[in-house]
């Protein structure tokens, strides 16, 4: 599974970078997306029966219906997360934040990263450039 992994200062255009990104990694096999929320936390619906389970200690809350499964997990670290991905035989893991992390970056806007390899680029340049990315391999436990 490959990581790509983009940072840059709040309001740089990240998500719309990796919005465009998507459909051209998708040509080449199966994309993940995992977005730092930072400060922020991510609210589950409160009263429904999926947050219900989860509230009382499931490790994994999943709601499926037609159209998408929604699920609630406790493990929250990003290492934890790449390794669900991979399992799951994803080609391509986005990362968007998690600055601190040393996986070679992508850089949107003017912020300095040590493992910076594409500061500012087209989709296309990604795209030609995925060989410069990371391979994430799982460690077993």
């Amino acid at each position: 599974m490959k990581i790509i992994h983009v940072v840059g200062n709040s309001n740089s255009g990240k998500t719309t970078f990796i919005k465009n990104l998507i459909p051209e990694l998708k040509k080449k096999g199966k994309v993940a997306v995992i977005k730092h929320l930072g400060d922020h936390t991510h609210n589950i619906e409160e009263g429904k029966d999926t947050t219900v389970f989860f509230n009382a200690g499931a490790d994994i809350s999943v709601g499926i219906d037609s159209d998408k499964a929604v699920a609630a997990i406790r493990k929250n670290t990003l290492d934890d997360v790449l390794g669900m991905l991979f399992d799951q035989e994803m080609d391509f893991a986005i990362i968007e934040g998690f600055k601190q992390r040393s996986f070679p970056k992508i850089v949107i806007g003017n912020l300095t990263a040590d493992t910076s390899i594409l500061t500012n680029p087209s989709v296309d340049e990604v795209i030609s450039s995925l060989n410069l990315f990371e391979n994430f391999l799982k460690i077993k436990k």
